[in-house]
């Protein structure tokens, strides 16, 4: 697809099921690029987590300048992805962002043996990759632009061959962080979802999305060339 002007991968993530007339959501974030090699990190053990009220105002309406972000309905997601500090014993340098799909996570690494947990959608079967990758670029709101072999596969996405505009119906939502390898996009990214629904399953095509307050959250603290390191599933 074409983001800001730049080509960019696509491919597949979950519906939200409260808006029709728009491409399903589930067919987003195709990705095509191979596989990175697999590596392994330490584990983590998870402290108190937030109570529903809480999570409630964390999940809240965002009142975005482009345009207004509703509020996520917590319930639909298992409380174990709601965002939170935990123990995570690394050696990768604060800020690292570190993608763990096998058990539907996202971490940020804040240092002294603490990371801030998210919550996330990965790849489904045949879809999973692993390895290091860095942030080569960010988007706010970015255009979807759906690959050919999306198109062959659902002939309904032809209508957006020269881009879907930024909005709260475009698979990519709020913000996107483009991940390259070696000088070069990898056709992956880690994207915000509207979906409750989706969090915690393999349902993209290799693409990351996390819920939109988690991955405003994310964004804003994770400058270009920040390590990406995705876990084997």
């Amino acid at each position: 697809m074409i983001i800001d002007g730049r080509n960019a991968g696509a491919g597949e993530m979950a519906s939200p099921g409260r808006r029709s007339g728009l491409v399903d959501r589930r067919s987003f974030l195709v990705g095509s690029a191979a596989g990175l090699g697999a590596l392994g990190l330490g584990g983590c053990a998870a402290t108190d987590g937030m109570s529903l009220a809480e999570a409630q105002q964390v999940y809240g309406p965002v009142p975005d300048k482009k345009f207004a972000i509703p509020a996520a309905d917590v319930t639909k997601v298992d409380r174990k992805y709601w965002r939170r500090t935990v123990r995570y014993e690394t050696k990768e340098e604060p800020g690292t962002i570190i993608v763990d799909p096998a058990n539907y996570y996202v971490y940020r690494i804040e240092g002294d043996g603490n990371a801030t947990r998210y919550g996330a959608n990965v790849g489904r079967d045949g879809f999973r990759w692993n390895g290091d990758a860095y942030v080569g670029r960010k988007s706010e709101w970015a255009t979807w632009t759906p690959p050919p072999e999306m198109i062959k596969r659902q002939p309904e996405a032809a209508k957006y061959a020269r881009g879907m505009p930024g909005g709260l119906d475009n698979p990519l939502g709020a913000r996107t962080l483009h991940l390259y390898q070696n000088g070069r996009y990898t056709l992956y990214t880690i994207y915000a979802s509207s979906d409750e629904e989706s969090i915690g399953s393999g349902i993209t095509s290799g693409c990351v999305g996390l819920l939109s307050q988690d991955m405003i959250d994310l964004y804003d603290q994770t400058p270009v060339k920040t390590k990406v390191v995705v876990l084997p599933a």
